[in-house]
């Protein structure tokens, strides 16, 4: 690698589980302390510090964890942060301190996601809907004014308007989406830390309630409790690294049409095609040489857009794509959410797949281990206007 390299040095995860009864604090404290481990580094050595979105509390266990609060827990002396509820979809703290490093603002920066929504979300306090009761539509809210009045409140009725048009358009069903599911299912079963590993079939998907047509519970992923950390550093900063670096070859974040779910200039697609396009201009690899694929999937819909923003499928055909095991298998060509998923494994907002991607790369995975030596992933989150997308390499 080059010395001008920007590579991931460590990562590590708390407890993932349902309703765990942990503050998002201690949380992300042990998860930070086994990345730093992971590195062979020491709390001495973290000089930066990015997450998303913060310390906010617009719905219950979102967050609740900022860096002013692991500054303090763990007592970081920072040469650089970031840390706000705007950015490119929840790995944008991984794109930010990858900036950081590249300009030279910091060696090792400690880079984290946690929620708690499962244990936030008690039956007193089950959900946050934007512009309810007697309060205004306001600030981050705003794009609200255009969806309350017609009902759609929810993250699932704005994904199932795009899985919509995308049936229309393209002929994908209910069956493909279920085909997805399954696949992910199976995946989870081989993860411990997966909090649905029970198996799953194309029937048992089939008859599960609806939620947001043609979205039903099975397309939806799962709040949990957990934190995620990775150590971001400049490659000539961790010579003595305790397992190998894995480079980030290229990162995107573009966002180039409106910014809002039902706004898109195309409702088949999202600003994942944005990312996807701009990501490939600034490698010379290819959709081709990706080995694994860690792709967001806070809906299964959203798993099928991004693959063909990605380039991983053509245009209209991932419905297709993915009801062939072929294709998707842990044996097949394009190995995809390797750990279960968010669907199955849970909602750790993204950072899921990127621990996931690097277990992979590592050739740690265990029983769910990817056949072969796999040297290329991806890894792409967020649906509508949020979207991020990291290419990571083993040294080749």
């Amino acid at each position: 690698m080059s010395t001008r390299d920007v590579v991931i040095s460590g990562i590590g995860q708390s407890d993932v589980g349902r309703r765990l009864g942990r503050s998002p604090l201690t949380l992300t404290v042990d998860a930070a302390l086994e990345a730093i481990a992971d590195a062979g580094l020491s709390v001495s050595d973290i000089d930066g510090v990015a997450t998303w979105p913060g310390n906010t509390e617009a719905t219950p266990g979102f967050s609740g964890v900022g860096v002013w609060d692991i500054k303090d827990a763990l007592g970081l002396s920072l040469n650089w942060f970031c840390g706000g509820i705007e950015g490119p979809a929840q790995i944008g703290s991984i794109i930010q301190a990858y900036a950081a490093v590249k300009a030279g603002l910091a060696d090792h920066v400690l880079c984290f996601r946690t929620l708690w929504e499962s244990t936030a979300q008690t039956a007193g306090r089950r959900a946050s809907v934007p512009g309810a009761g007697s309060d205004r539509i306001t600030g981050d809210a705003m794009h609200m004014q255009y969806l309350l009045p017609f009902g759609a409140v929810s993250a699932t009725n704005w994904a199932g308007l795009i899985a919509r048009r995308h049936f229309h358009t393209y002929g994908t069903t209910r069956e493909q989406l279920g085909a997805l599911s399954v696949n992910t299912r199976a995946n989870a079963a081989l993860n411990p830390k997966a909090v649905l590993r029970d198996p799953l079939t194309v029937s048992d998907y089939m008859a599960a309630r609806m939620i947001s047509d043609p979205l039903c519970l099975f397309d939806c992923d799962i709040p949990i409790d957990g934190s995620t950390a990775v150590i971001v550093s400049r490659a000539d900063a961790a010579p003595d690294l305790r397992t190998a670096p894995l480079r980030i070859a290229a990162t995107s974040s573009a966002m180039r049409d409106r910014p809002q779910w039902d706004q898109h200039g195309d409702l088949t697609s999202m600003t994942a095609s944005e990312v996807g396009a701009d990501l490939w201009r600034k490698t010379d690899l290819t959709p081709a040489d990706v080995d694994v694929a860690a792709i967001y999937d806070g809906f299964t819909i959203l798993t099928l857009l991004w693959l063909e923003a990605l380039g991983l499928c053509g245009r209209g055909e991932s419905g297709p794509f993915v009801a062939d095991a072929a294709n998707i298998a842990l044996d097949g060509k394009l190995p995809l959410n390797t750990g279960g998923g968010q669907l199955s494994a849970g909602r750790l907002h993204g950072y899921g797949h990127l621990y996931e991607a690097c277990v992979q790369l590592r050739g740690a995975g265990g029983e769910r281990q990817v056949p072969g030596t796999p040297e290329v992933a991806v890894v792409a989150t967020g649906g509508g206007p949020l979207a991020g997308a990291l290419l990571l390499t083993r040294d080749r």
